[in-house]
């Protein structure tokens, strides 16, 4: 996924949360209005590695689009 396309995910990651993590993870995303539970993941990796100064390009606002590169649709950065 060099280019935060949707469509060229091919990768399936699974992960374990605890009933704690899974609480605030849904807390972000409803209070940021995100399609998904995938989306507000994708959207929580993006910032923390823009945080440790990885940066790439721009994507929509669908689910599907949500990647951990890119910028943060419209409305979505929390500022």
């Amino acid at each position: 996924m060099a280019n935060g396309d949707g469509a060229n995910r091919g990768e399936r990651l699974q992960i374990m949360l605890s009933g704690d993590e899974l609480t605030v993870l849904d807390d972000f995303r409803f209070k940021k209005r995100m399609p998904s539970r995938a989306a507000a993941i994708r959207e929580l990796l993006k910032r923390g590695l823009a945080a440790e100064g990885f940066h790439s390009a721009a994507f929509g606002s669908k689910s599907e689009e949500f990647g951990v590169l890119g910028k943060t649709p419209i409305g979505r950065d929390g500022r």
